[in-house]
């Protein structure tokens, strides 16, 4: 006889429990997943070089540019179309009804143009012209690289004179009248020293002059879709390709090239463009200083709870306080931050150390140095939690036979304790780590822009400013998805910049995750691995 099924049975042996949370734990793995895969094909197909379209439409109007997706909409479905060329038709993309569309092309002769300025150009280019002089062109988008690469190379000696030798003489102009007016200057040294100074800052400025006028000495007509030839300058050409024409080795080539500058330059045009350098080394230098600053404090807030402190109501407070930390909202840390990093020892240090430079702050303003002491504060009680629990799990033989053995408790502590618990405190710096890196909200009021053009890391002394503020990827991600005046473009490199932020967040988390690896292995043999 079939034995009768019964639900309240089934509860009572646990076996659907173990079912329930199979099918949770595999919902999570799979939106995960989708999620990572999301952000990866969207991010990084943002640097291949897709096809041109020309699309003509049944009222005989053509339309140039890239496919970016398509929608539905009540009346059927529409196509999203990149047609670049922001400073002609004032958007850079367009949606086209499909049932509108007559006939698609995919013309060999169409390029794009990579500009500084305005954002890409779509077209065709029909001559070169040099010293108002027209040139013959072929069609080859070859014929272009010379000018484009010499357009460039005065480009970089500009930025190199205005940011290296301009500045610097600038430098030495200010110092040399600081001298003159502390000491008065009686011999006139400093003064004629600064009058000199001002003579060779004036040749370059001339010598600046004279590359920017060759820079726009060349240029292409281009003619757009829709009618109407535009002049580019060579000047405001990054690059041009023709990709219709091109193969698959050179659309790899092109991919790895736009990958590279997009990783090893900064941003332009509301950061819409160009690359997202500042905020990588932002991120990156902010979560070394975050890490500098939270291990030393969870790790002796740890042994403290742990090895030294008797059992009582003191101790009893301070866990529950350490628990409550851990979700206090980060926007409050923001605020703490302000108040007493920012306002408190800024403004301290400013009137002590930096006198002369009020009522400008050098501290007493948002720095990457206080974003970081900030995030170390909201990581600390994960830092302390996994560090107790790493202490937790040292034996306790190991730590009577060293005192058996006639050490101090400091010194078991030192020498058997602490490097027994280090694969805990490196789980703590993990958590801590890929929690920090992601924070934006505290960042906002600590130090964190939209674009910062003074350099963390330079060649001037001490070399690393962690007063000046900073840009950071997260921040990025929000400006440039919430704040850009040009949404439609924002969307592929909020995807690419995501893409890049998770990346920076694993390399950290698999570099301290191998490092805790070689300690366990170490410690404890390759079994514990």
């Amino acid at each position: 006889m079939m034995k009768k099924f019964s639900f309240r049975e089934v509860l009572g042996s646990g076996e659907a429990y173990s079912w329930m949370s199979a099918a949770a734990l595999a919902a999570a793995i799979l939106m995960i997943a989708g999620l990572l895969f999301l952000i990866t094909a969207k991010g990084l197909g943002f640097f291949y070089p897709s096809s041109l379209a020309r699309i003509t439409l049944e009222d005989g109007e053509v339309v140039l540019g890239h496919f970016a997706g398509s929608e539905k909409t009540d009346t059927g479905t529409q196509t999203r179309l990149k047609v670049g060329n922001r400073d002609v038709y004032g958007l850079a993309f367009r949606r086209i009804d499909d049932a509108a569309v007559r006939s698609v092309e995919y013309p060999r002769d169409a390029v794009v143009i990579n500009r500084w300025e305005w954002g890409d150009m779509i077209g065709v280019v029909k001559e070169i012209r040099s010293g108002g002089e027209a040139l013959a062109y072929g069609g080859d988008t070859a014929e272009l690289a010379p000018f484009v690469k010499k357009a460039r190379e005065l480009r970089e000696r500009a930025g190199r004179i205005a940011t290296k030798e301009v500045e610097g003489i600038d430098r030495r102009i200010r110092k040399a009248l600081e001298r003159a007016e502390k000491t008065g200057d009686p011999d006139g040294r400093f003064a004629a020293r600064a009058e000199e100074l001002e003579n060779l800052y004036a040749e370059k400025e001339a010598e600046l002059e004279e590359i920017y006028s060759r820079i726009d000495e060349d240029s292409i007509v281009v003619a757009v879709a829709g009618g109407g030839e535009r002049e580019v300058s060579f000047g405001n050409i990054e690059r041009v390709f023709a990709p219709n024409a091109m193969g698959a080795l050179s659309r790899a080539a092109l991919y790895l090239e736009r990958f590279r500058v997009f990783v090893s330059t900064g941003p332009r045009e509301a950061n819409t463009e160009g690359g997202i350098l500042p905020a990588i080394l932002g991120t990156v230098i902010m979560v070394i200083i975050m890490s500098v600053m939270v291990m030393p404090l969870g790790v002796l807030a740890a042994l403290y709870l742990s090895e030294y402190s008797k059992k009582g109501a003191f101790v009893r407070i301070v866990r529950i306080c350490v628990n409550n930390l851990a979700g206090v909202p980060s926007i409050v840390f923001g605020v703490f931050g302000l108040g007493f990093f920012i306002y408190g020892i800024g403004g301290l240090i400013d009137s002590v150390f930096f006198a002369e430079a009020l009522p400008a702050p050098t501290f007493g303003t948002g720095g990457v140095l206080w974003a970081s002491l900030t995030l170390a504060l909201l990581t600390v009680p994960v830092v302390i939690v996994s560090t107790e629990e790493g202490l937790s799990q040292v034996p306790r033989n190991m730590r009577e036979g060293s005192l058996a053995l006639g050490a101090t408790k400091f010194e078991t502590i030192w020498k058997v304790v602490l490097p027994g618990a280090l694969p805990g405190i490196m789980t703590g710096l993990i958590l801590a780590v890929a929690r920090a890196a992601g924070e934006v909200a505290p960042l906002m009021l600590t130090g964190v822009v939209k674009l910062a053009p003074d350099a963390l890391v330079d060649g001037n002394f001490p070399f690393i400013h962690a007063e000046r503020k900073f840009m950071h990827l997260g921040f990025h991600i929000y400006d440039v998805g919430f704040q850009s005046p040009n949404v439609e473009a924002a969307k592929d490199i909020v995807y690419a910049t995501a893409f890049l932020l998770i990346a920076i967040v694993a390399a950290l988390n698999l570099a301290a995750i191998f490092i805790r690896s070689r300690i366990r292995e170490k410690k404890f043999g390759s079994a514990a691995v």
